[in-house]
């Protein structure tokens, strides 16, 4: 999520932008259950398929009248497709991705939503809401993290997932001097066990974000250094070990960007500052908004999918995009 400040500024900075995707497409049809439009990867120019390394296997812009609908920020995707993602005002999302014979996004099934609860099993409210990032630990339980009430809980399979009451999870101290919107936007299981995590805005010494490897009882710290005026939104672990890092950017004159990098898996140890290789890199024209969303699941010949989610932040001069590609190993 982004400070009231910041929306203040995207009414301008995206005027233009929005503007143009709506005249590229067509208008959404009034319904009570989900809609998504198709979206192009450079709307100026439909034949463009790859940014970076990355081969675009289509997009959606999702609209439903839900009350309650926005906000998407983590995202976890399994392999069979379902897709679940929290929200900015303390809900949880599901749905089935859709794909066509050609493997491309074409549209999502059987949407729900609820609230997240509490540990005495009440909805969310107020500070306590602000889900940003989410992850599917191996055995089936999910890990979300919260901003303003900076913590991280674990939602237990045995007693609903996103659905139930969760437990307190381990989160690095240090997080409590993050700024209220600027804390844990990113987790993801690594290979040996251990929870990566990221603050947005939060530095250490030098400038690198802070980062924490969580684990065995032990809490590491680590930076992580990107682009300037980067900040990260989301990590996900690839099968390898490596680890993919979304990072987004906001100016008033210079709208959205964003920045999709990779760490290797044996890189990645306490004490140390990470600095990513460049996979993909997105500026106008190509389809960007304020991406904080990102999973990694593999195809069914066994190549990397990666899936790219945009958070609204409620405001209607913003989208809800849901953007797949194909990893070029």
């Amino acid at each position: 999520m982004m400070g009231g400040r910041s929306l203040v500024r995207i009414v301008v900075a995206v005027a233009m932008a929005s503007a143009m995707a709506l005249a590229c497409g067509d208008a959404f049809a009034a319904s009570a259950s989900l809609s998504s439009r198709p979206v192009a990867l450079d709307p100026t120019d439909r034949t463009v398929r790859q940014v970076g390394r990355l081969h675009f296997l289509g997009g959606l812009d999702l609209r439903w009248n839900k009350p309650g609908f926005g906000g998407l920020s983590g995202l976890s995707v399994s392999v069979d497709g379902q897709l679940t993602a929290v929200t900015d005002r303390g809900q949880w999302f599901s749905a089935h991705i859709v794909r066509d014979d050609a493997g491309r996004l074409v549209g999502l099934a059987d949407a729900a939503m609820g609230p997240l609860l509490d540990a005495e099993g009440r909805p969310l409210q107020g500070q306590w809401r602000d889900a940003e990032a989410l992850e599917r630990l191996p055995g089936g339980d999910r890990l979300v993290s919260f901003e303003q009430r900076h913590r991280v809980w674990r939602y237990p399979l045995e007693t609903g997932g996103l659905k139930g009451r969760p437990v307190p999870y381990p989160a690095p101290k240090g997080i409590a001097a993050a700024p209220d919107n600027g804390g844990l936007e990113a987790l993801t299981p690594l290979a040996d066990g251990r929870i990566l995590m990221l603050a947005e805005s939060l530095k250490r010494t030098g400038g690198a974000r802070a980062g924490w490897l969580v684990g065995d009882g032990k809490v590491d710290t680590f930076g992580y250094r990107t682009a300037r005026d980067f900040k990260p939104t989301d990590a996900a672990t690839l099968p390898n070990g490596d680890v993919l890092v979304l990072s987004r950017y906001f100016k008033l004159l210079g709208g959205f960007k964003a920045r999709l990098e990779r760490i290797p898996a044996g890189a990645i140890e306490g004490g140390t500052v990470l600095k990513g290789e460049l996979l993909a890199r997105f500026t106008p024209p190509l389809t960007v908004d304020n991406f904080e969303g990102l999973a990694v699941t593999h195809d069914t010949d066994g190549g990397t999918l990666v899936y790219i989610l945009s958070d609204d932040n409620f405001h209607f001069l913003q989208r809800t995009l849901l953007l797949l590609f194909r990893l070029d190993e």
